[in-house]
C-alpha cells in the first residue's frame, strides 16, 4: 500500500452526469417539488455536473454512493461538513489562467521528445534542429503548449546525466523561445534543468515526480515564479511498473497529489501555479490506468486544473492489441476525448492535428447542447 492511513482524507466526492450548459444555466435551481434541476459547474468552465458520487474511506473499505444535488445541501455530513464543504467548492471553482492561457476550454499540450529512447517517438528529433522543427509544428498544428523534454521516464528507462539534459533541451527551448509565442513546459525531474530553462525562456515547469526526485526542486520552482504541474508515480522509471501496490488506486493517487499541493504551498508556490497529472502509466498496471481514468472528474476536488497524458501508451495498447505506440493514435484520441469530457482542462498529446480535429467536432456538439439549454 502506498500510503499510511494518516495521510488519508476520510470522504471524497466525484462530479456525476457532466453535461455542457449554456453560460448561466448553470446554477442548479428548486422547481417546488424539493428535487434540484440544472446543474453545478464544473471547475468553472462550459460543463455542469447533475449529481455526485460520494466515496467513504476506513479501515473497513471505501463505500460509495450518488446521491443528487438535492441531497447535497440538505444532507447531514456529520463530522465531514466543512470537508464535504471545501470538495465541493473545489469541484465548483474556476481555474485560474495558466501562465496566461484561459483554461476555459480544452488546451493542448504537444510532446517534444528529445531523446534516443523515448517509448514512441525515441530518436526522431534528439538534435536541437529537428526538435525545434517539430515544435513549431505542433504549433502549427494547434498545440497552445510545448512540453520538451530530455530524458525519457518510460518504464524501465535509465537516469540521464545534468549535462546530457541540459545539451539536449536548452538549445531546443531557446530556438522555440525565438520563434513562437506559445507556451513551452520544460518536462524534467531536475532543479538545474528547470533553473536554466526557466532563464531560457520556459513558461511552465513539469515534473513527473512532483519535485520530489531532486531535493532542490521545490526551491526552485517556488523561486522561478512559474506555473508547476505535478504528476502522481509510484516509485522510479527503472522499477515502477514492476510491482505497484495500492490499497484504492483512485484515492491514493488523490491524496498524494493533495500532499504534494499541501508540500508546495507551505513552500511558497501558491495553488493558482499548480497542475496535477494522475499519472497514467506510471507506477500504474492496467487495471489501475483504467480506474484512474474513470474517475477523473473526482480530482477536481484538488481545486487545481488537470492534465491528462494517455498518448499511445501501453494501456491503449494493452485494450486494443496493438503493439506499436505509432499505431495507438485512434485510442489516445478516444482517452483525450474521455478526459475532456470529464472536464480535463490540458490534454498531452503526440498527435496535435489528430487530437484538434477531434476536439473541434466535440465542442460543436457540446455547443449544439448549450444551445438547446440556453
Amino acid at each position: 500500500m502506498e500510503f499510511t492511513s494518516a495521510m488519508q482524507r476520510s470522504i471524497y466526492i466525484r462530479p456525476l452526469g457532466i453535461f455542457g450548459a449554456a453560460p448561466g444555466a448553470h446554477d442548479a435551481q428548486d422547481d417546488g417539488s424539493g428535487q434540484m434541476w440544472g446543474g453545478l459547474p464544473l471547475a468553472g468552465g462550459r460543463l455542469a455536473f447533475s449529481a455526485l458520487e460520494v466515496l467513504e474511506r476506513s479501515a473497513r473499505g471505501t463505500q460509495r454512493r450518488t446521491i443528487g444535488l438535492g441531497d447535497v445541501f440538505e444532507r447531514d455530513w456529520g463530522r465531514n461538513t466543512l470537508a464535504a464543504a471545501d470538495l465541493l467548492e473545489a469541484v465548483r471553482s474556476p481555474r485560474p489562467r495558466l501562465a496566461g492561457l484561459p483554461l476555459d476550454r480544452p488546451r493542448i499540450m504537444g510532446i517534444v521528445n528529445v531523446t534516443p529512447d523515448s517509448f514512441s517517438d525515441g530518436g526522431r528529433h534528439d538534435e536541437a534542429a529537428a526538435a525545434i522543427a517539430h515544435g513549431l509544428k505542433l504549433a502549427d498544428e494547434g498545440a497552445e503548449i510545448l512540453d520538451i523534454g530530455g530524458e525519457s521516464t518510460r518504464p524501465g528507462s535509465d537516469a540521464v546525466a545534468l549535462d546530457d539534459e541540459l545539451r539536449r533541451v536548452i538549445p531546443v527551448i531557446e530556438g522555440l523561445r525565438a520563434k513562437t509565442d506559445k507556451l513551452i513546459s520544460i518536462d524534467t525531474r531536475k532543479a538545474e534543468v528547470m533553473r536554466r530553462a526557466a532563464a531560457a525562456g520556459a513558461d511552465i515547469l513539469n515534473d513527473v515526480s512532483a519535485l520530489t526526485h531532486d531535493p532542490k526542486a521545490l526551491d526552485v520552482a517556488a523561486e522561478s515564479g512559474l506555473p508547476v504541474m505535478l504528476m502522481h508515480a509510484q516509485g522510479d522509471p527503472k522499477t515502477m511498473n514492476d510491482d505497484p501496490q495500492y490499497s484504492d488506486v483512485v484515492l491514493d493517487v488523490f491524496d498524494y497529489l493533495e500532499g504534494r499541493i499541501r508540500e508546495c504551498v507551505a513552500a511558497g508556490i501558491p495553488k493558482s501555479r499548480l497542475i496535477a497529472d494522475p499519472g497514467i502509466g506510471f507506477g500504474k498496471h492496467l487495471h489501475h490506468n483504467v480506474a484512474v481514468l474513470n474517475a477523473l472528474s473526482l480530482y477536481h476536488g484538488l481545486g487545481v486544473p488537470l492534465l491528462l497524458g494517455a498518448s499511445r501508451k501501453k494501456l491503449i495498447g494493452q485494450i486494443c492489441n496493438v503493439e506499436a505506440p505509432q499505431d495507438r493514435v485512434p485510442g489516445s484520441i478516444a482517452a483525450a476525448l474521455f478526459g475532456i469530457a470529464q472536464g480535463v482542462q490540458i490534454v498531452r498529446v503526440h498527435d496535435v492535428a489528430e487530437t484538434r480535429q477531434a476536439i473541434a467536432v466535440w465542442e460543436a456538439a457540446q455547443a449544439g447542447s448549450e444551445a438547446r439549454l440556453a
